[in-house]
């Protein structure tokens, strides 16, 4: 239809052609109801030339009130078909669901795709992960994703927090407004602190071109991850994952409100290295990291990442204090390197 091609088959091989891991989503789910509004007024959903692609936009369903009524099996079998064509078609290492997959009537079919992705990907030594929400897989055979929020503890099984560089939007729009680069580096940190991933959208212009403002914040975050991704990749949660006085709120569709002070710290960790993420620049020339004393977790050696500045340090009964250099590294973030003795 529309353009006659296959885009996300040419996606798949440019992104491939990059080194980069390729991933597809799909809202198929929902169009059970989701184009009903094109009910009420004439319009490309009553004709049945176009069943196929609206879905059957049952009128009468009104979303977050009823449910949405209950999906037949013909409806669900043609989402079985349809969402086993793109793994293989595409061969996605990931598929990410958006939300009413959830419900009761579809959890048949989740085992049976499932089953078969998880299969696929093996037969062809793939990587292959279901992104998901809500209740909707058992633990442990996806990962649960939070859209636009975040925990407020580190969960024991690996999670996801997905949101967009946007603050209106998950595509290109005119009048956008965006997240700072510091907003992003301080999800990220809490993120990863508490055993997640961070995915974030970025909304292309129709010609496939990234908008200028867009642009400067991946710039910004990319230079701060060069000089502390040490602190973020390849890293697992410590015993706990911070402290300070500001909490994230728990749940969804309230991401970037929170504001960080010079007290709020969020850990990581690496083999025998602790990092210490201080999302904030203290003003008095000292930093006490509390939770390495009450952690039982005694320093031999403090680095300030980016900083060539032999660091001077103490660690008694109050925690590890940290003498500060004068000047900052960077603006958005500030990543300690402790190696922990033995």
């Amino acid at each position: 239809m529309g353009p006659k091609r296959d885009i996300v088959g040419e996606l798949a091989t440019a992104v491939r052609a990059q080194g980069l891991h390729f991933g597809a989503s799909t809202h198929r789910a929902e169009h059970y109801f989701f184009m009903n509004g094109g009910r009420t007024f004439p319009s490309d959903v009553q004709d049945p030339k176009y069943a196929s692609f609206y879905g059957p936009a049952h009128a009468g369903i009104t979303p977050g009130k009823d449910e949405k009524g209950h999906p037949d099996p013909a409806y669900l079998d043609d989402w079985l078909a349809r969402t086993t064509e793109i793994v293989q078609k595409y061969k996605p290492e990931i598929i990410y669901f958006d939300w009413w997959i959830e419900q009761p009537e579809f959890q048949p079919y989740l085992k049976r795709f499932a089953a078969f992705y998880y299969n696929d990907a093996a037969a062809r030594h793939s990587t292959a992960i279901i992104n998901a929400k809500n209740k909707t897989f058992p633990p442990g055979t996806a990962i649960f994703d939070i859209e636009r929020g975040v925990s407020d503890t580190i969960r024991p099984m690996l999670w996801q927090t997905d949101t967009s560089v946007s603050n209106k939007s998950w595509g290109y729009i005119e009048d956008d407004t965006f997240k700072s680069p510091q907003t992003i580096v301080w999800q990220l940190a809490d993120i990863v602190s508490k055993n997640g991933n961070l995915l974030l959208n970025v909304g292309p212009r129709p010609d496939g071109t990234i908008p200028d403002p867009i642009q400067h914040i991946l710039r910004e975050v990319g230079a701060w991850l060069k000089v502390n991704g040490e602190g973020i990749y390849g890293t697992r949660p410590w015993t706990v994952y911070g402290e300070g006085p500001t909490r994230a709120a728990a749940g969804s569709f309230h991401d970037g409100k929170d504001q960080y002070t010079p007290e709020d710290l969020r850990f990581t960790k690496k083999g025998t290295n602790l990092y210490a993420i201080a999302l904030a620049w203290p003003t008095s020339g000292t930093l006490t990291i509390h939770t390495t004393t009450k952690q039982a977790a005694p320093a031999k050696d403090v680095t300030l990442l980016g900083s060539n500045t032999k660091l001077k340090w103490t660690q008694d009964a109050t925690g590890l204090t940290i003498h500060l250099p004068q000047q900052p590294i960077g603006t958005l973030a500030y990543t300690f390197r402790i190696a922990l003795q033995p």
